[in-house]
C-alpha cells in the first residue's frame, strides 16, 4: 500500500491532516510544533507561484485566518491556518523563490511552523488518511 493517494495528478500524502475546504495541511512535528502549507491541488490550481508572503514569528493566528499571502499569474490569495496558535518558525526558502511550494508543496515547501494553542479541537475538523 502506498503512503500517498493520487487524485487526478495530485499527490495526497495518507500521514498528513487535511483542511480540504482552504486547501491546507498540516504535519505535527516530534517537537509539539505544526508545519503548515499548500495542497498540490491548491499549488496546481494557483500555477507557477511568483510571491510568497508568510505572517512573522510571533504572529498568532486563529484557525482560519491567513498565515501566507500567495501570488501566481492568474491567482492571489490567503493560505488559511487549519489550526489556531502562534508563529514560531517561518520557511525562508519560500520567501525568496516560492516555485519551492510548486516543485514540492509537502517537504521543502511548507510555509509556516506554529505552536498549536488548542490542537485537539481544531484537528477534530481536518480529514486524514484514506
Amino acid at each position: 500500500m502506498s503512503d500517498n493517494l493520487e487524485v487526478r495528478g495530485c499527490v495526497l500524502p495518507l500521514s498528513l491532516h487535511y483542511s480540504v475546504g482552504d486547501h491546507t495541511w498540516v504535519k505535527l512535528e516530534e517537537d509539539g510544533t505544526a508545519s503548515i502549507g499548500m495542497t498540490d491541488v491548491a499549488q496546481n490550481l494557483a500555477g507557477p507561484l511568483l510571491h510568497a508572503k508568510p505572517k512573522k514569528v510571533g504572529a498568532t493566528r486563529k484557525k482560519g485566518k491567513p498565515v501566507a499571502t500567495v501570488e501566481s499569474s492568474k491567482w492571489v490569495g490567503p493560505v488559511k491556518s487549519p489550526i489556531a496558535g502562534e508563529v514560531v518558525a517561518v520557511n525562508e526558502d519560500v520567501k525568496t523563490d516560492p516555485t519551492v511550494i510548486n516543485r514540492s508543496p509537502y517537504k521543502q515547501g511548507w510555509i509556516v511552523r506554529m505552536q498549536p494553542s488548542d490542537l485537539a479541537a481544531d484537528m477534530d475538523g481536518l480529514l486524514t488518511g484514506q
